[in-house]
């Protein structure tokens, strides 16, 4: 069975968890809490490993992560103490890392291989909700540094033929990510440029929402949603792995006066 592809919200530093003993996250956060816990249940089968881009790995040339038992890397500031001590006991799967390398070099990409950077909390916050038992291996993928988008829809075409070996391809960051644009007078702003981003996802026709979406510092109030586009290129490799398969928004919340969505590839 073919899975999809996903680009999902990772939410802002631990905030599914900021309340000491496992308490409810703030209000605002609950809506991305429930879609994220949903997330492996929406499949069509149970993956038998996730391979992971987040928004907070970017290296001169893609690399993966090679490790059998990453530990957590807590890339966050100003937080409750506890949060410096959360726990996701995922292991690594050396195996399909190495496919993944094996992927890309064949398609003609440069690749490299690591095995002692930690998690970070792009990946362990969001899979923390998504898969609290920790019982799906993790394989994390980095973003190359260049935030080329044509090459990480590229990236994300190579390593298609994984959809088939029951590993799910995620990206994970934000469709709207500026820290500095906070309160209700952002929605309307952030609501224009989902829609267009959306538009631009969901195009019927594959080679044109290709084109689009690389092209997203076109649509309207793309440098003021993504000053930097490190957290949207996740959403590139992902829709390249979805290769034709139609694109769908599965998500969609306002948080801190930002809409923020989630994507679904075939």
């Amino acid at each position: 069975m073919t899975l999809p592809t996903l680009f999902v919200p990772h939410g802002g530093g631990p905030c599914f968890f900021m309340e000491a003993g496992g308490g409810p996250p703030d209000p605002m956060w609950r809506p991305m809490e429930a879609y994220l816990a949903g997330l492996i249940a929406s499949l069509p089968e149970r993956p038998r490993a996730i391979l992971m881009v987040s928004g907070h790995w970017e290296t001169p040339t893609v690399t993966v992560h090679v490790g059998e038992r990453p530990a957590l890397l807590y890339d966050y500031y100003g937080f409750p103490e506890h949060t410096y001590h959360l726990r996701w006991d995922a292991s690594g799967s050396p195996d399909v890392a190495r496919r993944a390398a094996a992927l890309l070099r064949a398609a003609g990409h440069e690749v490299a291989e690591e095995a002692a950077r930690g998690w970070d909390h792009g990946v362990f916050v969001p899979m923390m909700v998504a898969v609290p038992g920790a019982d799906i291996p993790m394989v994390q993928m980095s973003l190359r540094a260049d935030l080329d988008p044509d090459a990480h829809i590229a990236i994300g075409r190579a390593l298609a033929p994984l959809r088939d070996e029951g590993v799910l391809i995620v990206g994970s960051g934000m469709s709207f990510h500026n820290l500095r644009a906070r309160g209700p007078q952002v929605t309307a702003v952030a609501t224009e440029w989902d829609d267009a981003l959306s538009a631009a996802v969901t195009e019927a026709d594959p080679t044109q929402r290709r084109a689009r979406v690389a092209a997203w510092d076109n649509l309207p109030h793309a440098r003021f949603a993504h000053p930097e586009a490190e957290h949207l290129l996740p959403l590139m490799v992902a829709l390249g792995a979805g290769g034709d398969d139609a694109a769908v928004r599965d998500y969609r919340d306002v948080v801190m006066g930002w809409v923020v969505s989630g994507y679904r590839f075939g």
